[in-house]
């Protein structure tokens, strides 16, 4: 009898750390996607500076596009030392949509479409976003798996039992609404 009762105990201890070790393992994953969104948001960051320096000769619009990605890659930093996600986020968000708008900017400069930095440059950007978006595919996911984990039966008692080590609240990078209906309305003509 006493050997059925010791077995139980050494089954539900094993279940205990192994669905622990699981839960840490995906937290550790969740954090590692957002490290390399980080990595892809210094890398745009700098590619902007160098686009940038590239166009100086060629327009007055660079002044307000650095000014305005500066003043936001400051306060995505401020937020995320701050830890608040949200508002970094937010800020980031905002930079994709300057960048997004760069090549209509771009078609009033003939001689600036011809310049080969400049379109290296520009190809960076896009290719950069491309690799952005990925990272944030890839965090979202591991976000959505691990939430899965957290809340299921018994793993769901697991987290309760370790609250503070365990239960994370991750906060999903998004389109902002604008972009989320353009996707959502968009259309293809025939």
């Amino acid at each position: 009898m006493s050997l059925i009762v010791l077995l139980v105990i050494v089954a539900i201890v094993g279940f205990l750390i192994l669905t622990y070790n699981r839960l840490i393992a995906q937290i550790e994953a969740v954090r590692n996607n957002q490290k390399q969104i980080d990595i892809q948001l210094d890398r745009r960051f700098k590619v902007f500076e160098s686009l940038i320096n590239v166009v100086k000769k060629y327009m007055d619009y660079e002044k307000t596009t650095l000014k305005d990605v500066v003043a936001l890659r400051n306060q995505a930093q401020a937020a995320k030392a701050a830890g608040n996600e949200v508002e970094r986020i937010t800020a980031e968000n905002k930079i994709s949509s300057i960048a997004s708008n760069l090549n209509l900017v771009f078609e009033q400069y003939p001689d600036l479409k011809a310049n080969q930095n400049c379109m290296q440059l520009q190809e960076e950007i896009v290719s950069t976003e491309n690799k952005l978006a990925f990272a944030k595919q890839s965090y979202n996911d591991s976000i959505e798996i691990y939430n899965a984990s957290k809340k299921s039966f018994p793993t769901n008692f697991v987290v309760s039992a370790f609250k503070d080590k365990l239960d994370i609240d991750f906060p999903y990078w998004q389109l902002d609404a604008a972009k989320a209906a353009e996707h959502e309305s968009y259309t293809v003509n025939l």
